[in-house]
């Protein structure tokens, strides 16, 4: 009989409690930041078009944003072995597909590093800036070291983490590089259309009108000023989308994590499960930072962070 006090101790995954991925993906605000990135993803032309032409886009948008937040779900709360055959699934199949850009005849590949790339900084970029902006109270040095972290989800999906952001201002850095190559070709304008107005069944379309509607409208006025202008849409001033940012995180935080937590497939709940109730997520901890740093994971040796610097009172 194994002795308790000999016995292994349960596998945190790549980031554990103690990181500020495990506190921040807990926020119900990261659906409106994942369709923030999917608007800011598919400014990148040749990013977008391996998503078109290897896929049936609308017909599937919403299992692809499904698979992709399961797959943030299980490397930020499943065990380690989890997390590593997640990233193995997702490279297997990227190594697979290939692009060809139209005006050229070029083909390439949809895993080449510096795809890889901007779909990985969009994706960080939109959970940080949303959360933050939303009232997620965060110092610079937490929002730094979530940068930092996500150099592990980068590793997974078959990127150097040498070669990826790992602070805010470096964040801010590669989207200042990179905006030259971006543009609303027809990749971008066919997301643009998908999230303002997803297909439906009957029973839904008033949900639609009411919910999704408003999200999207919030999730496309918090990007950057430049992709409003690559999209030809105007926005609220900036005063104004933050304060419904806000009002919208406030809402939303009302809800009882433990019920939000019970939608399918409860990665938090299998977490604290296997690690204890001392692993359960709490936004309280991103302003007592002496409450995340001692927790279990590989990534909290990390920091994190993303283009702005949004405050909240308090």
């Amino acid at each position: 009989m194994t002795d308790p006090a000999h016995a292994p101790s349960p596998d945190p995954g790549l980031f554990g409690p103690g990181s500020v991925t495990w506190q921040v993906h807990s926020d119900p605000m990261m659906w409106v930041a994942g369709i923030r990135a999917l608007y800011l993803q598919a400014l990148h032309p040749r990013a977008v078009r391996g998503v078109m032409q290897n896929s049936d886009f609308r017909a599937d948008a919403w299992g692809r944003l499904m698979r992709t937040a399961g797959f943030v779900g299980t490397t930020t709360y499943g065990t380690t072995e989890a997390a590593e055959r997640a990233g193995a699934r997702v490279r297997k199949i990227h190594a697979t597909l290939t692009a060809t850009d139209p005006a050229t005849g070029e083909r390439y590949r949809v895993d080449e590093p510096e795809l890889l790339l901007w779909v990985h900084c969009a994706e960080i970029d939109s959970y940080l800036h949303v959360a933050r902006r939303s009232g997620l109270r965060m110092p610079d040095a937490l929002a730094d070291r979530y940068v930092r972290e996500h150099r592990e989800s980068a590793r997974l999906v078959g990127l150097d983490p040498a070669d990826v952001p790992g602070s805010t201002a470096e964040l801010r850095a590669y989207f200042r590089d990179v905006r030259g190559e971006l543009a609303a070709g027809p990749g971008a304008r066919a997301v643009d259309d998908f999230l303002r107005c997803p297909p439906t069944p009957p029973l839904l379309v008033p949900a639609r009108f009411l919910l999704w509607r408003q999200v999207a409208r919030l999730a496309y006025a918090s990007l950057p000023a430049y992709a409003h202008e690559l999209y030809g849409r105007a926005a609220p001033p900036p005063a104004v989308v933050t304060r419904r940012l806000v009002l919208t995180g406030a809402v939303l935080r009302t809800v009882p994590s433990r019920l939000r937590w019970q939608l399918p497939p409860k990665h938090i709940l299998r977490a604290m499960a296997r690690l204890g109730p001392g692993s359960r997520p709490a936004p309280y901890k991103l302003h007592r930072p002496e409450a995340i740093l001692d927790g279990p994971g590989r990534a909290q040796r990390g920091d994190g962070g993303d283009g702005a610097r949004w405050r909240t009172p308090g």
